[in-house]
């Protein structure tokens, strides 16, 4: 632990400091994310002086040998200023993602943590500053990153159901330093910030000392070029908006004779953009120009496919598709029970009673398709294969292995009456089902 220096009797914290803390509004709770570090333990003072009310959250990695007094440490310093104090744990995975490192792996869990934990309205304060912001930009120009990721930290953004904010972001640490120890603050080192194996220390260790006494000002060269890079970055966003518009674009379809009329610069940006609208990461790609071509150029007959992080993006019928990930589906088929509603992958499947019912249900069965189901629309009509009605409907060829096909009867006796959302038996559907029950499917498209 480190104790700052005696304080003076009524020590006051400068404006230039408490006041961008002083200026976060609009919450219906405010959190502070403490490490126990310098940092987020003044940013937890600053904040307890000018928002009564103010929580804490502390992210218990379980990686250090100290974790466990940290911890220790953020409850009683929230217990001195009476601060409501929530404690989360979570389990650190390696390998989450290709070349994925212990520092990314432990970002990724302490940001669900924190998206689980806030609801709408709630703000969470963290205490990044000058120093983390430089560090960060140069963290991702060595790690190729476009003009996106060279804007580095935003000083606020969507977090889950609620948002971030970082008050202290342009001042730099030196300055944090000198008013803890002015106010006597205590506060806990992590014994990981000294370790040089790890990407970021190595920046703040030994590569950025060196360029701040080559180049006084450093940090305010480096926000001054993040500054430029996150307009030319709202630019490129709001010209792929009015492509996509004109392109007639929607959440999980983009006509691709559109896309193939913009330059190759404008595909990626647009692309990039759609990604990230549907909530998604766009994906790291050292030749786009090769995939676009396989996605844009591809024959007819071909169905290319780019996997990413929980997507995929695939090509049908003149369209290219987003497709989120889905949860795997059962493998034998499942018995619907009368009024209990079904999760079934992407899918919520019930069969209701309706009013003045006077037939029982027979038995109900969800599977997908097998092979060779044929389906009768009209009983008066024949069948027809089920596999051609499908590509009739110009259903993708994803969606069609994952269709839910309900029956009714017995095996043997079997009558197919719904396909997915797409189709349902008159006898089951509409206000007064002539069958007494009423099926319902809906699917989860988000």
């Amino acid at each position: 632990m480190t104790q700052g220096a005696k304080p003076a009797p009524g020590h006051v914290f400068p404006k230039a400091l408490s006041a961008p803390v002083k200026a976060v509004s609009g919450y219906r709770r405010l959190w502070v994310a403490l490490s126990g570090g310098l940092d987020s333990t003044l940013l937890l003072h600053l904040a307890a002086r000018s928002h009564p009310g103010v929580r804490a959250v502390h992210i218990n990695h379980q990686l250090q040998a100290n974790a466990g007094e940290t911890e220790t440490f953020c409850r009683r310093l929230c217990a001195e200023l009476a601060v409501p104090f929530t404690a989360r744990s979570v389990s650190v995975k390696l390998g989450n993602g290709p070349g994925e490192s212990l520092e990314e792996s432990a970002r990724k869990a302490r940001y669900q943590a924190f998206e689980a934990l806030l609801e709408p309205g709630d703000i969470l304060l963290m205490a990044h500053h000058g120093d983390d912001q430089a560090e960060t930009v140069l963290f991702r120009m060595f790690r190729g990153s476009g003009v996106a990721g060279l804007a580095g930290m935003p000083r606020s953004r969507r977090l889950g159901s609620g948002s971030l904010a970082r008050p202290l972001l342009g001042i730099e640490r030196s300055e944090l330093e000198r008013n803890a120890q002015l106010a006597g603050l205590s506060w806990v080192d992590d014994p990981s910030n000294t370790d040089q194996r790890f990407d970021r220390n190595f920046l703040r260790l030994s590569i950025l000392p060196a360029l701040k006494k080559r180049w006084p000002g450093l940090n305010k060269r480096l926000q001054h070029s993040a500054g430029a890079c996150s307009d030319s970055d709202f630019l490129n966003q709001r010209l792929a908006e009015l492509q996509w518009q004109t392109l007639g674009g929607d959440k999980r379809r983009l006509p691709i004779a559109g896309l193939n009329a913009l330059s190759r610069p404008e595909q990626k940006n647009l692309l990039r953009w759609w990604v990230r609208q549907a909530g998604y990461s766009a994906p790291s790609i050292s030749n786009w120009s090769q995939v676009l071509h396989d996605l844009l150029q591809a024959a007819e007959d071909r169905s290319p496919e780019l996997r990413a992080e929980r997507f995929s993006l695939r090509r049908f019928q003149g369209a290219l598709y987003l497709i989120p990930d889905m949860p795997d589906l059962p493998v034998e088929p499942v018995m619907l029970e009368p009024g209990q509603p079904l999760t079934w992958g992407e899918w919520v499947i019930q069969v209701v009673p309706m009013p003045k019912a006077e037939t029982g249900l027979p038995p109900i069965r969800i599977c997908t398709r097998q092979g060779g189901e044929r389906v009768r629309f009209h009983a008066k009509k024949p069948s027809k294969p089920l596999k051609k009605w499908l590509q009739e409907q110009v259903v993708p060829p994803w969606e069609r292995g994952r269709l839910p096909l309900i029956f009714k009867g017995v095996r043997g006796e079997e009558e197919l009456i719904a396909i997915g959302d797409l189709w349902c038996s008159e006898h089951y559907c509409g206000s007064a089902p002539e069958a007494g029950w009423r099926l319902i499917v809906e699917r989860d498209c988000n």
